[in-house]
């Protein structure tokens, strides 16, 4: 007979996966939602790592300007890592039912910014003052929910860069985030090593949904999968933060 808990990771990482395939993003987000219904944060931010991990490293190196990527963003991903450094207890013991609470609220902020779809820009001249303070805030609400998006993804996109260069961008974000969300819990001793096996494990239906994801992307209009997908972000937001509330 299947474990029910490795059946609901299995799923929730194929799920995950196949979203983020689709849409460059949102592995972090669905996984951590659809496990902060059934677990501790903390446990569900374990459970990430791994896949979250080569996911990112996948889509990071798949495009040509790591390096000027770096050069140019390098303020936001030191601000990351403060950040995340600094906050991670956040998401253990006490904090953990408040770290359930913020994780739906940034849900419900991401996928609002998603359905609206407004369109920022970030001046060339301000873009040095603003990376770090965002990279930091983006670090404080990764050590608290797990998710790596607020406010990251939506300052990413409003510098203007390519196609391309945005996706890489997003890669290079998303493994700093998890690299530094790795340290902060094991420096607090919720990374054990049967977390790092079971988030091992969530690696293979992780792929296995990017891969059916990037396949369906060729066949359906992103625009319609991005709607129904922040739709279903908005509503499983509302429920994290107002189930503890009630």
């Amino acid at each position: 007979m299947i474990d029910p808990f490795f059946l609901l990771v299995a799923l929730t990482f194929l799920l995950a996966g196949f979203v983020k395939g689709m849409v460059g993003l949102g592995l972090p987000t669905v996984a951590m939602g659809l496990l902060g219904l059934a677990m501790a944060p903390a446990q569900a931010a374990a459970l990430l790592v791994v896949p979250s991990l080569v996911t990112n490293l996948w889509q990071l190196f798949a495009g040509p300007r790591f390096g000027g990527l770096l050069r140019r963003l390098w303020p936001m991903m030191a601000g990351i890592c403060l950040g995340t450094w600094a906050g991670t207890g956040l998401l253990i013991d006490a904090g953990a039912e408040h770290a359930t609470i913020a994780l739906g609220a940034a849900l419900v902020l991401y996928a609002a910014i998603g359905l609206a779809g407004p369109r920022f820009s970030v001046p060339a001249r301000t873009e040095r003052w603003w990376s770090g303070p965002i990279g930091a805030a983006t670090g404080l609400v990764t050590a608290a929910t797990g998710v790596f998006v607020i406010p990251a993804v939506p300052f990413l996109q409003a510098l203007g860069l390519e196609k391309e260069d945005l996706i890489q961008a997003l890669g290079l974000s998303f493994t700093v985030s998890t690299l530094a969300l790795a340290a902060g819990l094991a420096r607090d001793g919720a990374f054990p090593l049967a977390a790092a096996g079971t988030s091992l494990l969530a690696l293979v239906p992780a792929l296995l949904g990017m891969a059916a994801g990037q396949w369906l992307r060729l066949q359906v209009r992103p625009e319609v999968f991005r709607r129904w997908f922040f739709l279903g972000l908005l509503l499983l937001g509302l429920d994290l933060a107002l189930r503890p509330l009630l």
